[in-house]
């Protein structure tokens, strides 16, 4: 009989999903990953293409120079807030959003139902937006526009989206010792949330 085929798990994103300032086991993918295996579910360790300050067009680049292995059972993707952070335009990052959702779908053996779009935190309740003396209303209304837009475009291909965004603006004392950054106590509730709809994706039918 041949090898039962074991998962594949690629996670697409920048500062969030490396997991900035976190040991690299609490990262939110590699909690994913330890939360599935506990379920009985069997999955690779994660591929992560992700680097600290990625804007969507940076991790398109980032995807062009890394080496791939599609098809993946399982693709995550979690990317917008270095372009908020950079005051770049709404409908920049619906194209360059939708183009990065079209790769991930493509990678994920062009099953859309394997792919899942976590939403973006506020940063905009750390500690760190406060030490800037940064406008908070302004980040969180700008990052809601980016979230429904990707929130829009996973809803027309068919994809799974995850909001965490409400975990982040009810946990702004949960942050790495940075300031900015989830704690990994922070991380582990996003999983609580991600998780069930992961499951969900990793069904066979899909």
């Amino acid at each position: 009989m041949p090898a039962a085929h074991t998962p594949h798990y690629l996670a697409l994103g920048d500062s969030y999903t490396i997991g900035e300032a976190v040991a690299a086991d609490r990262r939110w993918p590699a909690v994913l990953v330890q939360r599935l295996r506990q379920a009985g579910v069997v999955i690779d360790d994660p591929q992560i293409i992700a680097v600290t300050g990625w804007t969507t067009d940076e991790l398109a680049q980032g995807m062009d120079e890394a080496t791939l292995a599609p098809p993946y059972d399982l693709v995550t993707l979690q990317i917008g807030v270095n372009n908020q952070y950079r005051g770049r335009a709404a409908d920049e990052y619906r194209q360059q959003f939708a183009s990065l959702l079209a790769r991930a779908i493509a990678l994920a053996g062009h099953r859309a139902a394997r792919v899942v779009v976590v939403s973006i935190p506020d940063w905009g309740v750390t500690r760190f937006a406060r030490e800037q003396d940064r406008d908070s209303a302004r980040i969180a209304s700008e990052l809601d526009s980016y979230n429904a837009i990707a929130r829009d475009e996973v809803a027309r291909i068919g994809a799974h989206f995850v909001d965490i965004t409400g975990i982040s603006r009810q946990s702004p004392l949960l942050v790495a010792d940075d300031g900015l950054h989830p704690s990994a106590a922070q991380y582990a509730l996003w999983v609580d949330a991600i998780l069930p709809v992961v499951r969900t994706a990793l069904q066979p039918s899909h």
